[in-house]
């Protein structure tokens, strides 16, 4: 007598995820290797989770120096409290800024910037003192990205 047993592979979405972090260009027949399933598998899970707004994008990592920014930066900013989302409004419409978050802890908003030298980093800074809403500045200069 044949018994049918339905085995239902499991493909983790932490680490398909972090598969398509590390390389968001690798193809489903590699990922589909790597997890020893289907291609049709692999093209139905991460279907689900982009539809799942899981996976909302891909994109790529840039190394800012290569293109003539040398200065990557993390600024803290607060606010006043009243003028907070106006405030992230604004940071969000300028150029400069890469990221931008709205966070907890020492600050209550997190930024990224790139800047070609620490002069236009300064003047940066300095038009971000003129807007009346911002109560307190907090730059960094990133010396090296471990991961």
């Amino acid at each position: 007598m044949f018994v049918y047993i339905n085995i239902m592979v499991r493909i983790s979405n932490l680490e398909l995820i972090k598969l398509l972090r590390e390389n968001s260009r690798i193809s489903f027949v590699d990922i589909a290797k790597h997890f020893e399933v289907s291609e049709t598998a692999v093209r139905k899970r991460i279907k689900k989770l982009e539809e799942e707004d899981v996976i909302k994008k891909y994109t790529v990592e840039v190394d800012p120096k290569k293109i003539g920014l040398n200065i990557d930066s993390l600024i803290g900013i607060d606010t006043k409290p009243e003028s907070y989302i106006s405030t992230l409004e604004k940071l969000s419409e300028m150029e400069e800024v890469i990221t931008l978050c709205s966070s907890s802890g020492d600050h209550m908003i997190l930024m990224e910037c790139w800047f070609e030298n620490s002069r236009e980093l300064t003047k940066f800074v300095k038009r971000l003192e003129a807007m009346e809403e911002i109560t307190k500045i907090c730059p960094a200069i990133i010396i090296e990205k471990i991961r």
